[in-house]
């Protein structure tokens, strides 16, 4: 299997700017479902964050009580998450997640906010289910929240849309279908003045995600559109999916 060169473009900035770029991400009323379904998960064991950023879930649920560990690719995001009260009370693991392992094995191991498109290649995504399988225990849960990719939002002919317009931020996909690839382009006016990020993305289907877990020895538990256990439907924009580790 060929393994490409991990790479992450959260940078300084984008770490220390991130709750002030996607504030919807750190709104209680989004965080407590999310944080309620996980540790129903967790139960009595511990829980493996891949991909844990700057501690938006991790450092909550870990005040819940549950053991959290944390792998993470970008230096400057671990170093937002350190400088924040609870931080040392969770590990964590400088690495990529597809391929990093810790010591320990996991009730829980949970991946969020579409982090798995981080990773840009089949190969890479397989190895990611791969990794979280490793770490599980037998009947242990992988956790996936991803975006269901937008291709029917493209007129014939088209390759971009505008996923967000605002007065301080313009957000918009441009879609590579040969390759699965979709580029998220974001402009952003930040304490008056004008950033912009780019950061390329391997959308996935949730079928292909199950054929990937299929092939890691998990199996599909359950899928809903939203942390909420809202239905999953034709017409859910994302999901929030399950897999168990067959026993």
């Amino acid at each position: 299997m060929l393994h490409l060169m991990a790479e992450t473009h959260f940078d300084e900035w984008i770490a220390r700017h991130y709750a002030t770029l996607w504030p919807e991400l750190f709104d209680p009323a989004f965080i407590e479902p999310t944080l309620e379904f996980l540790t129903e998960l967790a139960g009595t064991g511990a829980a493996l964050e891949f991909g844990v950023g700057t501690g938006r879930v991790a450092l909550p649920l870990s005040r819940r009580g549950i053991p959290v560990h944390g792998i993470e690719l970008s230096k400057p995001m671990l170093t937002q998450f350190r400088s924040q009260g609870g931080a040392s009370d969770i590990g964590v693991t400088l690495g990529d997640f597809a391929t990093t392992t810790v010591d320990g094995t996991f009730n829980l191991v949970y991946l969020l906010r579409n982090t798995i498109t981080n990773l840009t290649s089949q190969d890479e995504q397989v190895e990611c289910f791969e990794n979280a399988a490793r770490h599980l225990q037998p009947g242990g849960a992988f956790v996936i929240e991803n975006f269901v990719p937008e291709l029917r939002r493209l007129p014939p002919g088209e390759t971009t849309h505008v996923f967000t317009a605002t007065p301080t931020h313009v957000g918009v996909a441009e879609y590579d279908v040969v390759n699965q690839i979709e580029v998220s382009r974001h402009w952003w006016v930040v304490e008056g003045e004008l950033k912009t990020f780019s950061s390329p993305h391997r959308y996935v289907w949730p079928a292909e995600l199950d054929l990937m877990a299929r092939l890691a020895g998990m199996a599909l538990w359950e899928r809903w559109s939203g942390w909420q256990r809202e239905p999953f439907t034709s017409d859910s924009r994302s999901h929030v999916s399950v897999w168990k580790k067959v026993a």
